[in-house]
């Protein structure tokens, strides 16, 4: 499943990738389900950062479903919740 989106899913973050890199992060693909639940890892300082959990919401996810709108949640692997 996400072979067929990867390319996809890659130019959508590329539009946020900016901005976390301004803050020191970023996030990666990890997979996308069958449910059209796609898995990212967000790595750097967002992997700790007590707003990565409304950056994902807010700003990933949006650009994500903007672009593919197939795809029905995004969730981090590795959101520390504050």
């Amino acid at each position: 499943m996400l072979a067929t989106y990867k390319d996809q899913i890659e130019q959508a973050l590329d539009t946020i990738r900016p901005y976390l890199e301004a803050d020191g992060g970023n996030v990666k693909v990890v997979d996308l389900s069958e449910e059209m639940v796609l898995k990212l890892e967000l790595t750097g300082a967002c992997s700790s950062c007590p707003m990565s959990t409304m950056t994902l919401k807010a700003g990933v996810e949006e650009a994500i479903k903007k672009a593919i709108p197939e795809i029905s949640k995004v969730e981090a692997i590795n959101v520390e919740v504050a």
